[in-house]
């Protein structure tokens, strides 16, 4: 049973409660008021079997005297103080705030204890301020490359420098005929027109970033979006003679013919998935032998890379799995699906960061790569991931396309001491500082830089 320092603090409060005296709670429990005194005033600890005699003795359970309310409180304030301490090694200043506040961790229980309203409020706004943080990074990754934005931006900065030329002309020159002062005052009011017209979509558009609905500009991303309403998961498929422009027709998420094109290629590849690895006898080895996408392969005699594709289309619920990712790429590096974990961050417009398992499979092509994975963030995830790269077929005389699967998962628990590769989702927004990797400045750490 977990237990912390404050076991004794609810017995106490639980014994005042139910107007028991010391000596009474001490006798039925069968120790002496002495020690059950130390007991409360946390100076002992207290054994699995005692907390028992004592619970059954007030008429309580017994996990709400070892346990209590506070455990999320002492969650989220360590994970407070662990955010502190990578905040200031980021800003190389681990030496000062970071060892500073190490110590406090002894005493996070007993300020949860005296102050439960004032460690409630920290932990909200711990929260908060990370959700924040997620949110800058997201909108920093989109201002840094969404062609849309940087278009908008151009167009900005062209109007305004015609509007400056064309006024220091008018205001420099002494004597202008009138039909150039007239060319010169349309020049004006044509580019402010631009420039008005450039600006209202530029706010349109950044308003529609708060949506729920945020930059379904591009075919894969209405692609991503429609499976992400379905649940990644068409039981259409797992039975024959369903035909796929039944489920494609009137999704208001395919907006566009290319994003229904997507779609089809998707369905195709996903029934293909479904007749080689059928759900029941699936979901059955998932059960008896794990997430283990090797054994899975051996066991149905099918590619490991189709093993990978099935696995993420498998139903919510199934054994093992937790929230699966998934990521496709073809030769180039360039991610063509995009199924997110939860905390495993994909880039939307830059390209992914070189060291995940992914690149290093199309390095090695046909050669099965498992790897523990840390996912920089303000507080590191740990991920395992499955990694393969097979050829497409093209013929005899065609060219040699790769195309690289990698499938990702929640570490197991016994993997946290392991050591692990870490990674990030783009150059651009990984906080790592040094990084073998790295090919352009990370906007989170020229941030950071700053504060320092």
């Amino acid at each position: 049973m977990a237990r912390s320092p404050l076991t004794g603090t609810r017995i106490r409060e639980r014994r005042n409660a139910l107007g028991l005296k010391q000596a009474e709670l001490a006798r039925a429990s069968g120790i002496s008021a002495a020690y059950l005194n130390l007991i409360e005033h946390n100076r002992r600890r207290v054994s699995d079997a005692l907390i028992e005699r004592i619970a059954g003795a007030m008429g309580v359970d017994s996990v709400t005297l070892g346990e209590g309310a506070e455990g999320a409180l002492f969650a989220g304030l360590r994970e407070a103080v662990a955010s502190l301490e990578l905040a200031e090694t980021g800003n190389g200043n681990g030496a000062g705030t970071a060892s500073q506040a190490a110590p406090d961790l002894d005493r996070i229980e007993e300020f949860v204890g005296r102050f439960p309203a004032w460690a409630a409020l920290l932990v909200n706004r711990q929260a908060r301020l990370a959700e924040l943080e997620r949110v800058v990074e997201t909108y920093a990754e989109r201002m840094a490359q969404d062609p849309f934005l940087l278009t908008s931006l151009h167009e900005v900065l062209s109007a305004v420098t015609s509007l400056r030329s064309t006024a220091a002309i008018l205001v420099e020159t002494e004597d202008i005929e009138p039909e150039w002062r007239a060319r010169f005052l349309n020049t004006i009011q044509e580019e402010s027109l631009r420039l008005s017209g450039t600006a209202e979509a530029l706010v349109g558009y950044l308003d529609e970033m708060e949506t729920a609905e945020t930059g379904l500009s591009s075919p894969q991303e209405q692609l991503e979006a429609w499976l992400e309403a379905r649940g990644w998961h068409f039981p259409e498929l797992e039975g024959a003679g369903t035909d796929p422009e039944a489920l494609i027709a009137g999704a208001p998420e395919l907006a566009s013919a290319a994003a229904r094109e997507l779609a089809r290629s998707h369905l195709q590849w996903q029934a293909a998935d479904a007749r080689a690895l059928p759900l029941d006898p699936v979901l059955a080895a998932l059960a008896e032998l794990g997430p283990d996408p090797g054994a899975l392969a051996a066991r149905f005699a099918a590619p490991l890379a189709q093993v990978l594709r099935r696995l993420a289309a498998l139903p919510a619920g199934a054994p093992g799995l937790g929230q699966p990712g998934l990521v496709i790429c073809d030769g180039s590096g360039t991610l063509t699906f995009r199924r997110a974990a939860p905390g495993f961050l994909l880039p939307r417009f830059a390209a992914a960061c070189p060291l995940w398992p992914l690149y290093e499979a199309l390095a090695r092509p046909m050669q099965p790569i498992r790897a523990l994975v840390d996912m920089a963030g303000r507080l590191p995830q740990r991920f395992l991931t499955y990694a393969v790269s097979e050829p497409r077929p093209t013929g005899f005389d065609g060219p040699v396309l790769m195309r690289a699967t990698m499938l990702i998962l929640p570490a197991p628990a016994q993997s946290a001491d392991a050591p692990a590769r870490p990674i990030g989702a783009s150059c651009r927004i990984c906080p790592r500082g040094e990084c073998p990797g790295r090919r352009e400045p990370s906007i989170v750490a020229d941030a950071s830089a700053g504060r320092a």
